[in-house]
């Protein structure tokens, strides 16, 4: 089992910034691949970013490309999503999610947190 907790989630207004983290424990950490999903009121949840187990390989969806990043400390158990330019739309539950493999994933994840709001007024 992964246990996953995110944090930093909060009230901003649109074009601000916000870091979300995302602790894991339970298991080797370098063998997980980790993503961020959203998931807005009323909507599916959403893939927004992922990295694989060393972070030299990321992948982001199109909403969220060139104003996300996703990395992670290895040495922290940590992965973080730095997000830039927020929009009133970024606005939902923000989701951390692991899987087991080495490469970067944007989808079959395993373990899940718990989520954290995000809300950006405009």
């Amino acid at each position: 089992q992964v246990q996953l907790v995110e944090s930093g989630g909060g009230l901003v207004q649109a074009g601000s910034s916000l870091r979300l983290s995302c602790a894991a424990s339970g298991r080797t950490f370098i063998d997980y691949a980790m993503a961020w999903f959203r998931q807005a009121p009323g909507k599916e949840r959403e893939f927004a970013a992922a990295t694989s187990w060393s972070g030299g390989s990321t992948r982001y969806a199109d909403s969220v490309k060139g104003r996300f990043t996703i990395s992670r400390n290895n040495a922290k158990n940590t992965v973080y999503l730095e997000m830039n330019s927020l929009k009133p739309e970024d606005t939902a539950v923000y989701y951390c999610a692991a899987r087991k493999g080495y490469n970067v994933y944007v989808g079959s994840y395993d373990y899940w947190g718990q989520g954290t709001q995000v809300t950006v007024s405009s």
